[in-house]
């Protein structure tokens, strides 16, 4: 039965669409994924894994997996599914699956006060809807989430009603703190407030985080996490990115010359100056955008990391190296003679491009 509910697993994620950006656990807590919706070009996998510990003299340690099989689309829409062992949402199933979609109207990175995220899915164990509305906000270091939860009732009496809070401590770019807690406002007997507490990790030069947590949480659906049990549980979330451009090539995108640039900020270590020949262009985990550019003598290309790790622009015959583009840092190459141009990254060569100047 096992097996069949992790083929019926990989099915879903080959459907589900595309993802992008790695979803980071830095940015969230234990039981709240916040407004996180990725962009098209990645797959995504997250492995959570909590384990608790019965009272003595038996001692028997019991785990609880998670998986996560989501892809994002177009418009800021995230298509997923949860499927959960030894869950304990009803007796009639012990393992759990949940198949939902999230929308990200608002982002606070494109100018909003906050961001914002709905979701809608599909509980299979409590045989209902759930919908959830999120809202987050970062302030220098510190990122604060909410949410208000409307779940089916698993025993088939109605709807319950839920919230949820969260507060994100970035302490350097690699790691953070995190807590939150969850309550329903009307909760049956043994739930009770639902918490949880870990610190997350980036992996340095990959795409892949770790969040060591502890919590009273079952597992990671709306249904669970919004319910506390009496019940410690220890346990780690990896997050694995899979970027369908590394293994698929799907030829190349049609030309097209890069966005103006915007009026630059006053320049300073990690500022290049922007002018009227200069056309900005992004970099991601994993992939140039856009791959193919074709420009005029005599203008500079901006490259923007928006990834999560370092990445760099370097031509394939050496005639120009951008160097270690950090996250969040940008790097500009003047092209003055005309010709084609192919580049790569040096720590993913499977990242291309090309640069084509008249």
């Amino acid at each position: 039965m096992a097996s069949r509910g992790l083929l019926l697993a990989a099915l879903c994620a080959c459907t589900t669409g595309t993802g992008a950006v790695a979803q980071t656990v830095l940015d969230r807590t234990p039981n709240l994924a916040g407004t996180w919706v990725g962009t098209p070009g990645v797959l995504y996998f997250n492995f959570l894994h909590r384990f608790s510990v019965s009272s003595a003299p038996e001692r028997k340690v019991t785990s609880t997996p998670t998986f996560l099989f989501a892809g994002a689309l177009p418009a800021h829409i995230l298509i997923g599914a949860h499927y959960a062992t030894n869950s304990e949402l009803t007796p009639r199933y012990p393992n759990e699956w949940e198949l939902f979609g999230r929308i990200a109207p608002l982002d606070q990175g494109s100018g909003s006060p906050v961001d914002v995220a709905g979701e809608i899915g599909y509980n299979l164990a409590a045989k209902g809807l759930d919908a959830e509305a999120a809202v987050a906000r970062r302030e220098g270091a510190v990122r604060a989430l909410g949410a208000v939860r409307v779940l089916a009732d698993p025993t088939g009496e109605g709807t319950d009603l839920a919230f949820a809070s969260g507060l994100v401590l970035r302490l350097t770019r690699h790691v953070s703190l995190s807590g939150d807690v969850a309550t329903l406002t009307k909760r049956g007997p043994g739930e009770k407030v639902a918490w949880g507490a870990g610190i997350n990790l980036a992996i340095p030069s990959t795409p892949h985080t770790l969040s060591l947590h502890a919590t009273n949480v079952n597992n990671a659906t709306l249904q669970s996490a919004s319910r506390g049990t009496s019940r410690t549980r220890y346990g780690f979330e990896f997050t694995i990115p899979l970027t369908l451009s590394r293994y698929f090539g799907g030829g190349r995108p049609r030309p097209r010359a890069g966005t103006p640039e915007r009026p630059p900020p006053e320049p300073g270590a990690d500022t290049v100056r922007a002018g009227r020949d200069t056309v900005s262009a992004e970099v991601e985990d994993f992939i140039f955008r856009p791959a193919r550019l074709e420009i005029a003598a005599g203008t500079t290309i901006v490259w923007t990391n928006h990834g999560q790790v370092i990445h760099t622009v370097s031509a394939d015959d050496g005639s120009f190296d951008s160097g270690d583009i950090e996250p969040g840092e940008r790097r500009g190459i003047t092209f003055s003679r005309a010709g084609t141009f192919p580049f790569h990254c040096t720590p993913h060569p499977f990242m291309k491009g090309e640069v084509v100047v008249r």
